[in-house]
């Protein structure tokens, strides 16, 4: 499929930040051809000092990454445009984080792997909807736990030592746990 001929005053302006240079190299190709002008940021850092000079109306933010964590770059975008459609991507999906990044401010929350497809998809999603039948799954107790630990995470600001002592469990132990990928039922 074609792009669009937009001239560079109409071309939407995304903001793509994630440490994955192949993902990010992939997205920008891909958001390039439906006639976005992207720029990519590999860290929060490095992201705010785009935004210094820059204003994206969308911006695709992956959670973890080193340094502080994408949540923090939500509020900023925000600032600069308060209608910016932001959506988060994660291989660490978590109850807590998803309802952090949409309180914060974000569009939609999606777990990676995902495509332009599925995020261009994610930016037009402007409302709940209704019609989503619950789960019949019931969580695993290993997901349970991984939920527990990212709610009480969330709670301590990311301190992985008060988030230890708050589950009465050693800071070697949590961070063995916090570095396990999340079970996924």
């Amino acid at each position: 499929m074609n792009a669009p001929d937009l001239s560079l005053t109409e071309r939407r302006h995304l903001l793509l930040v994630d440490d994955n240079e192949n993902f990010c190299w992939a997205m920008q190709r891909s958001f390039e051809q439906r006639g976005y002008e992207v720029r990519v940021a590999r860290s929060v850092a490095e992201a705010a000092e785009l935004l210094k000079l820059w204003s994206p109306e969308y911006a695709v933010v992956d959670l973890r990454m080193p340094g502080p964590s994408g949540l923090t770059l939500i509020p900023q975008l925000k600032a600069v445009d308060p209608c910016a459609r932001i959506v988060v991507l994660t291989g660490y999906a978590s109850i807590v984080t998803a309802i952090e990044a949409i309180k914060l401010g974000a569009t939609y929350y999606l777990a990676k792997p995902v495509d332009a497809d599925t995020v261009e998809a994610a930016f037009e999603r402007t409302r709940g909807d209704h019609t989503v039948e619950p789960s019949e799954n019931l969580l695993s107790v290993e997901r349970l736990e991984w939920e527990h630990i990212q709610r009480v995470l969330a709670e301590h600001r990311g301190n992985i030592s008060a988030t230890a002592r708050a589950l009465s469990m050693h800071r070697r132990t949590l961070q063995r746990k916090l570095n396990k990928h999340p079970v996924r039922r």
